[in-house]
């Protein structure tokens, strides 16, 4: 049980470090085995500091908010997630026996810069919608984000077999329960959380950025024909950037 449990507390200190800028200290040695099914906890911590940066700058007004509180979540990831957003927009763009290639290259072309500029575009346009409400939708939305990566890993194939920097995911994969349970408690908490503090509709309403989460691993394994880190990198940025306009969108329809 003792090695169980720091088997599990050494993957989480390895999604700390791999999913945020953000140190450990000296004293906890992380491991990088399965590290994915915590990357929504760390997105719950990237959120929530999103969230606090909204409200500290509530009274400059939405000019100000939006850009630094999105520029604050690429900082504290990163880029990770933008590097994989672009090179698999380019991949897409290639033809299909040169998407890999294209995936590789370390040059971004025209693809993966329009594929930035929308789903930046989408999260601007979702956060304006949002107004006061914008907190609880970067919450949802960072958690979810990190839940999209795990539906392309359970649903497709490991594109690069066991040569790609990211096919430790898949070959520390032990099935959809396991992987998926840490999120799992992790949104029933929070929602928990909402409706004890009468939170209303975000109690239930957060549960819809699960749509784009399933969603769009799906599209894109089918187009790619299975998944990658940079793919994984895209479901995420995709999965908040949809999450945030849906949610500002409903909002602003039930207004």
């Amino acid at each position: 049980m003792a090695r169980h449990r720091l088997s599990w507390l050494r993957d989480l200190a390895g999604a700390w470090i791999f999913y945020s800028v953000f140190p450990l200290p000296r004293s906890i040695t992380p491991r990088f085995q399965r590290i994915a099914r915590f990357a929504p906890w760390v997105g719950l911590v990237l959120g929530a500091l999103q969230a606090l940066l909204w409200v500290l700058l509530e009274p400059a007004g939405l000019w100000v908010q939006i850009p630094l509180v999105l520029a604050l979540g690429w900082s504290l990831s990163g880029g990770l997630h933008l590097d994989g957003l672009m090179d698999t927009a380019d991949g897409l763009a290639a033809p299909p026996e040169r998407r890999l290639a294209a995936m590789d290259d370390s040059r971004v072309g025209a693809s993966g810069v329009q594929a930035l500029l929308v789903a930046t575009l989408l999260q601007v346009a979702g956060l304006g919608l949002l107004h006061a409400q914008a907190p609880w939708a970067l919450l949802w939305a960072a958690i979810w984000g990190r839940v999209s990566p795990l539906v392309a890993m359970a649903a497709f194939p490991y594109l690069r077999d066991q040569e790609g920097s990211a096919a430790f995911h898949r070959h520390h994969w032990q099935g959809w329960l396991r992987e998926f349970s840490p999120a799992l408690v992790l949104v029933a908490g929070l929602s928990g959380l909402q409706l004890g503090l009468g939170a209303a509709p975000w109690w239930w309403l957060g549960w819809l950025g699960a749509l784009p989460a399933a969603l769009l691993p799906l599209w894109l394994g089918r187009r790619l024909g299975g998944h990658s880190g940079d793919s994984y990198g895209a479901c995420l940025e995709w999965s908040v950037s949809w999450s945030l306009l849906l949610l500002g969108l409903l909002l602003r329809l039930g207004a």
